[in-house]
């Protein structure tokens, strides 16, 4: 019984492993969590070490939202800094709900998972560290049901 529990064990492991290595799109992907309010003043930073200027990439960020999440969209304040120190501000809509009040995404019951798109098809002018700072721009100073942000950079798959 306890070899058979060994067993499995290694296959579990192994099947981690090998689902976790077949995301050979992705540079970077960092979550931070908000807690039960996101407060209008919180930041989530996020520091990319960028080596690639050669490749295409895609930018994503990510959201996860509690069922209780009382609207349909959030607007996020997205600033990208380079390591030169030039930036860009950002200001996006994520659509997190359609029309019917049905939540979009990953998920079910609780907890729904995002990922929408900042930036396609780019290329990194300068190698060295990029900061992404998210900050939410909705209408409140505390914003209920966003539990998680987070930033997903892709390398572009050439065709």
């Amino acid at each position: 019984m306890k070899t058979i529990r060994n067993i499995a064990l290694l296959v579990a492991g192994a099947l981690l492993i090998s689902l976790a290595s077949c995301d050979k799109s992705r540079v970077y992907e960092q979550s931070k969590p908000l807690g039960a309010l996101w407060s209008k003043d919180s930041l989530a930073r996020f520091e990319v070490n960028i080596d690639d200027t050669l490749s295409t990439h895609s930018v994503y960020v990510t959201l996860r939202n509690a069922s209780t999440y009382p609207y349909s969209n959030v607007y996020l304040f997205v600033t990208t800094v380079a390591p030169s120190g030039a930036f860009v501000r950002d200001t996006m809509e994520c659509v997190l709900a359609d029309e019917s009040g049905r939540w979009l995404g990953k998920g079910f019951s609780k907890y729904w998972d995002g990922r929408f798109a900042m930036r396609k098809n780019v290329k990194f002018p300068e190698k060295g560290v990029y900061s992404f700072t998210i900050q939410q721009g909705m209408r409140l100073e505390e914003l209920p049901g966003i539990h998680d942000v987070g930033i997903r950079i892709e390398r572009v798959k050439s065709k």
